[in-house]
């Protein structure tokens, strides 16, 4: 065996009938287990293989079949890229601001944070209430552990605060180290490692740039159809077109999460750009139905009264769009099943900060 050290995932060790007896060990006189027999990779001492792995990945690998492909920022991010240019508009000024946001999103969807539970939080708007880490294991993107370890370590509070503090935006000296730098640039390098994207340079005049042009264009066609199929049906029921797969976590609630943080983001308009403009319109406006009903807690209590925005299309399109939010209501609910489900309280939060946002006002 070549020497060195070898990483890779180990799992447990499986014996086989036509095994040599040169790969198996006895087991010793002194009646210890051998490390082959016992399912441990062992160690050079030990006698056994020279393998290392981090126990970290094992703990990961049940969950990793029930989280999609790509993040909700980096699906944002590709909703605003040029396909061919590679970059993002100069002129827009809110994909920053909801990219932080979309980080505590996929933290709580991902179950790592929640709302602190104490009843006297109720009194207090949703942004202003105290998180906590409820699951520090790491979560393989590096965006998302850096933001969590943060959290951990940190003095308690909200989700305002958090989005604030992550974009830059406080007077306070003091916590400036909690600005996340660079994001736009590293989740476009994340998405080249997973090969929707590739890296080239243009030159810009005085200055050179790398762009990330889209390779995998039906990752991106993926990502838009999802966006434009929930927009724009007119049944009562979701497509399966506008949902991720069978078996990924609270897909109902990504869907949501996915096409008001593209609008709060101001990329909406790049994936409906091939609707014409009365079928843009009415989707601009489904997706502001959408955000009413999703920043409160619970979900969907802003029916009660009825938004301007929802009552006005009652009256154009006869309730059935409105029949299709209150179905993605309903579904959500069910996939939060107890209506005290601390983190995706947090969901209600950021989608509340979202709807305070200028670019929405």
């Amino acid at each position: 065996m070549a020497s060195g050290l070898s990483r890779r995932r180990v799992g447990n060790a499986s014996t086989t009938s036509d095994s040599s007896p040169s790969t198996l060990s006895s087991t010793p006189a002194n009646g210890a287990t051998s490390p082959l027999l016992s399912g441990h990779a062992g160690t050079a001492l030990e006698g056994g293989s020279k393998i290392a792995f981090d126990p970290r990945d094992l703990d990961t690998e049940g969950e990793s079949s029930k989280m999609p492909k790509l993040t909700l920022m980096e699906e944002v991010l590709l909703l605003g890229l040029n396909d061919r240019q590679g970059y993002l508009s100069f002129w827009n000024d809110n994909i920053s601001y909801t990219l932080r946001g979309c980080i505590i999103l996929e933290l709580a969807l991902r179950r790592r944070i929640a709302m602190t539970k104490d009843s006297s939080r109720r009194p207090y708007p949703l942004p202003d209430r105290i998180i906590e880490v409820i699951d520090d294991r790491q979560t393989g993107e590096t965006l998302l552990d850096e933001a969590l370890k943060m959290i951990k370590s940190s003095e308690p509070m909200g989700v305002g605060s958090w989005i604030d503090l992550m974009s830059g935006e406080t007077w306070n000296v003091m916590k400036i180290g909690y600005q996340l730098k660079q994001v736009r640039e590293r989740l476009a390098k994340g998405l080249v490692d997973k090969g929707v994207l590739r890296t080239e340079k243009k030159n810009f005049l005085l200055f050179d740039m790398a762009t990330h042009p889209v390779a995998d264009t039906r990752t991106k066609e993926e990502v838009v159809t999802r966006v434009l199929t929930l927009l724009s049906t007119r049944t009562s029921s979701i497509p399966p077109n506008a949902l991720l797969k069978e078996g990924v976590q609270y897909r109902h609630l990504r869907a949501v999460c996915l096409v008001c943080a593209a609008y709060a983001a101001s990329v909406l308009e790049n994936g409906l750009s091939r609707l014409n403009y009365d079928a843009r319109e009415a989707a601009f406006s489904r997706c502001d139905d959408i955000l009413a009903e999703f920043c409160v807690w619970p979900f969907g209590a802003a029916r009660e009264g009825g938004s301007s925005s929802t009552r006005r299309r009652e009256g154009l399109s006869g309730g059935t769009s409105v029949d299709s939010v209150q179905e993605l209501v309903k579904e959500a609910r069910k996939e939060q099943g107890d209506a005290e489900d601390l983190c995706l309280e947090i969901v209600a939060a950021v989608m509340e900060v979202y709807s305070r946002m200028d670019s929405l006002l």
